[in-house]
């Protein structure tokens, strides 16, 4: 769960821009689209070769 605290004299912009950071860091945007519909075998499958042909380039 990604908080936000604000400060005695801070701005809401730059406690927004923290907030959006943090969302950022801990991923939680990506794993919202990821579980945004529903994934087929098919599409699971080409998914996992696409990640582990990357993870090949990288080693």
């Amino acid at each position: 769960m990604t908080q936000v605290v604000l400060g005695e004299n801070e701005g809401i912009d730059s406690a927004l821009r923290r907030f959006k950071r943090q969302v950022s860091k801990a991923g939680i945007l990506a794993d919202v689209r990821s579980h945004r519909h529903f994934e087929t075998p098919i599409e699971k499958r080409k998914r996992k070769e696409v990640v582990a042909r990357r993870t090949q380039r990288y080693r």
